[in-house]
């Protein structure tokens, strides 16, 4: 189980000293322990690394990588080998059950247990063995039950050893060790979910730039990274970078490179049978161009299309086929509705023809062919209006490119292709654009994503990444989790950015640099960069002597005290730890903070334009520092680490009119008032808060009523709040304000009147299609009142009611319920919040008192 490697023995294995941590008490697990078990670096020297003659090119590369882990953490050499006797002494083998004759000579004689995975899905043993062969002491043996079981094992040593697997895409430091030790016995794991993988998108200019300027191109250079840090996270699949481009055809190293690594290869949602969109409108594909991408007038040159990316999946010269995970399905030309109707009929059809194509190529039944069906947009109506799907085929639910997930399985949870989700960290869409930096609460990404699991959602798991730089942390979190749902409990998510701290700067500073990160987290998901400007937020009163603050002069101020905090964190940074924190936590936050200042000061500026107040000035040039500042930040991003990253911060991310890029960064409009003084010092109060106004966290309830198997659970990291209340475990069918499964707050009321309730909640969907997500809210004891909300969630526009509510839930990140609890005497209160639908995440409570002349019946 990754994340709790990740919390005790990857701790251990990167202190200076003993901590005596539950890694030093597992079995085969890294400890620096003096003498704790077997010794893979003694005294600064590794142990050599041995494979098989004939071992599976991904294993190689793993071995070799590893070899390479060692030296990174030893400083001197590791061999690799391909013989027992080429070794002097102790040694690490790594092989495949089944394909290694030295490991199947150890099973046979009962020296290694494999019985934990043997048959499985991509798992690894690994174990200390006793004299394993004449002249050898002891052998670190790492078997997986097939080739990415072998890999997996292999980097799970290297990140127990303190090797980031962000050691090259974030430029994480290695901590060198004079002893590393292995503690005796065995130990096997798997993951809980079968594909777990990225898609590279909207990578223009950004990725593509630096990938030229680093690489050449979007080529199997750039591949050769994102290949192996998605593997040292325990990643399998991906769906490659797709603006105008084709993996199979840019580089013709890419395909026989993702085999060599294995790598399960797919393309996105609307780019079926493994064929790139692009491929489409290429004479070297399509001599004539292909024509109109429409199944109903095309269809034959379509079916000739798909079938050349069949033939070239099989055409690998051993015979075998590349692997891959075939997408099925269709939709229009560039990403759009295939037609303005829903065409169930003309989509299995479409789908039926694809299977025949399958079965025809490969020359086997078509079930044999790992398969997708991406219910993306509008092919979920079909889905809900009974398209029928094949049951071998993996159905991949969406969220609303926003990280609510749409639709989960309620039927046929048990077929045979089960079920997955495909994700978003970045999107081109309506209401905005958002693909400039990390917008991600990590707590939203495992509300949304244990939901998914405890509903069935347990075959493939994959997120669209964008640019896959500065997304590092959720790109790390979401595939932990995908590793083991189940282990990624909400403990594991409360340590989650202390372990990921810990692995990039040490256990000292971990606590330190994991708030950091934390908070930025939370106020960054609050509102998408993209969707800011002057008018966002209210800015306050125009005030003598100072002026009075409202709720954007929140909103600045708390970025301002991150980023002065993370100021005092980097003075303690080392020099080779800086460009990862530049990377990871400086450029996210003094970015972020500085647009906040940059807007603010634009607001203030137009306020007090209006009023010829002179404090105007001020707000003028703070915005053209702000302005060039960012560039600057830019600028420093692009030149570290002498100039590695080049490029990958491009994307345009001021001032958005629409919900398209802007052609350009441009500054927001300010104005000034000539004759009136530039540097006149301005200061702010906060305004007050109404006396008739009680805002409750909703952690900070004073009963909790559990039943029916469902606890109330403060969730850290998820909203804007303390933490979210949430009914675990999720996926349970609906309950009733009679099974008193509820929250109790005490509140006040000042005087004889009415209590206006107002309930800020986690915007998200009803996955179940029944109608809306529902709760219910009593006073006193009184009968409860039945609330819902129903975010309707195309993704195709904001025309009906219900759009315009998702848009505005999506853009502001909460949802918000209302009542009215009339005649409250004076005093205390009691207010409950029952659980109904799952799904439902409380964060605030809004208890707003007024007064009423009606009399008060006693």
């Amino acid at each position: 189980m990754r994340s709790i490697i990740k919390s005790a023995a990857f701790l251990c294995a990167i202190s200076s000293v003993s901590t005596g941590a539950w890694a030093c008490e597992s079995p085969a697990t890294i400890c620096l322990d003096e003498n704790s078990g077997f010794p893979l670096i003694q005294n600064g020297k590794p142990l050599p690394v041995v494979i098989s003659a004939n071992a599976n090119s991904a294993v190689r590369r793993a071995a070799d990588a590893f070899s390479d882990d060692l030296e990174r953490v030893s400083g001197s050499n590791s061999e690799l080998l391909t013989s027992v006797k080429q070794a002097e002494g102790s040694l690490v083998l790594i092989g495949v059950l089944g394909e290694n004759p030295l490991i199947e000579e150890l099973v046979s004689q009962g020296k290694l247990d494999v019985d934990a995975i043997r048959g499985q899905w991509e798992a690894y043993q690994v174990a200390v063995v006793d004299k394993p062969w004449p002249g050898v002491d002891q052998a670190l043996v790492v078997v997986g039950s097939d080739r990415r079981g072998a890999v997996f094992g292999t980097f799970d040593l290297s990140e127990q050893m303190g090797v980031s697997p962000w050691y090259w895409f974030a430029d994480v430091p290695t901590q060198q060790q004079n002893n590393v030790y292995v503690t005796p016995g065995s130990r096997s794991d798997q993951p809980k979910v079968r594909y777990r993988g990225i898609f590279i998108n909207d990578e223009d200019p950004a990725l593509k730039g630096w990938a030229q300027k680093k690489f050449g191109g979007v080529n199997s250079g750039m591949y050769e990274k994102v290949f192996d840090l998605l593997l040292r996270l325990k990643g399998n699949y991906i769906w490659p970078a797709m603006w105008g481009k084709a993996f199979h055809l840019d580089d013709p190293k890419n395909t026989a490179l993702a085999d060599d690594m294995g790598i399960v290869m797919g393309t996105s949602h609307h780019e079926p049978m493994t064929r790139a969109h692009a491929e489409w409108h290429r004479k070297s594909e399509n001599p004539t161009g292909g024509g109109a991408w429409n199944y109903e007038t095309n269809g034959e040159s379509i079916r000739k299309f798909w079938r050349g990316g069949i033939e070239r999946m099989m055409s690998k010269k051993d015979g075998t086929p590349y692997e891959s995970l075939v997408t099925v399905g269709m939709r229009g030309d560039g990403d759009e509705p295939m037609s303005e109707g829903t065409a169930i009929e003309l989509l299995e059809q479409v789908v039926a023809d694809q299977r025949d194509i399958i079965a025809d190529v490969t020359e086997k039944p078509a079930k044999q062919t790992p398969q997708v069906w991406a219910l993306y947009k509008e092919v979920q109506d079909y889905y809900d209006k009974g398209m029928t799907v094949p049951d071998d085929v993996t159905l991949l639910f969406a969220d609303d490119n926003w990280g609510l997930v749409r639709r989960l399985p309620t039927k046929d949870v048990n077929r045979e292709g089960g079920f997955g989700v495909y994700y978003h960290f970045d999107y081109v869409g309506v209401p905005r654009n958002y693909k400039w930096t990390n917008t991600v609460q990590i707590g939203k990404v495992w509300q949304q994503m244990n939901l998914s699991y405890q509903r069935g959602a347990e075959d493939l798991w994959v997120v669209n990444v964008g640019d896959l730089k500065p997304i590092e942390f959720p790109i790390d979190f979401f595939l932990t989790m995908a590793w083991n749902p189940e282990a990624m409990d909400t403990h594991a998510l409360r340590d989650y950015a202390e372990q990921f701290a810990a692995q990039s700067f040490g256990t000292e500073l971990a606590p330190k640099v994991a708030d950091l990160i934390e908070r930025y987290g939370t106020y960054a998901a609050m509102r998408k960069p993209e969707l800011l400007n002057e008018n966002t937020f209210e800015i306050g009163e125009i005030a003598e002597p100072k002026l009075k603050g409202g709720e954007f002069y929140g909103h600045y101020t708390k970025w301002q005290r991150l980023e002065q905090d993370m100021i005092a964190v980097k003075k303690q940074i080392n020099k080779a730890q800086y460009s990862a924190f530049f990377q990871l936590v400086e450029w996210p936050i003094a970015s972020m903070s500085n647009l906040y200042e940059m807007y603010f000061a634009a607001a203030w500026n137009k306020a007090l334009v209006e009023v010829g107040d002179a404090r105007s000035n001020h707000f003028m040039e703070l915005v053209q520092t702000n302005f060039q500042r960012d560039s600057d930040l830019t600028d420093k991003y692009h030149q570290i680490n002498d100039g590695k990253w080049d490029g990958m911060i491009n994307q345009v991310h001021m001032n958005y009119v629409t919900w398209n890029d802007p052609e350009e960064q441009t500054m927001p409009t300010v104005s000034k008032i000539y004759g009136g003084k530039n540097n006149i010092e301005v200061q702010f109060e906060a305004m007050d808060q109404p006396e008739n106004i009680q805002v409750i966290d909703a952690s900070d309830f004073d009963t909790a009523s559990n039943a029916k198997g469902l606890t109330w659970t403060a969730v850290k990291h998820l909203g804007q709040s303390n933490a979210g209340m949430l009914a675990l475990p999720q996926g349970q069918k609906p309950t009733s304000v009679g099974d008193n499964i509820a929250l109790s707050y005490k509140f006040n009321q000042p005087h004889h009147g009415d209590a206006h309730v107002t309930l800020e909640l986690s915007p998200t969907l009803d996955t179940i299609a029944r109608g809306g997500v529902r709760l219910a809210v009593a006073v006193d004891g009184k009968p409860a009142k039945t609330l819902s909300f129903d975010l309707h969630a195309t993704g195709g526009g904001q025309h009906t009611p219900q759009e315009k509510a998702w848009a505005k839930a999506v853009i502001n990140n909460k949802q918000l319920l209302e009542m009215t609890f009339t005649e409250l005497t004076t005093g205390e209160h009691e207010l409950k919040v029952f659980r109904i639908d799952d799904n439902m995440v409380l964060e605030k409570l809004i208890i707003k008192s007024a007064k009423t002349d009606t009399p008060i019946k006693q």
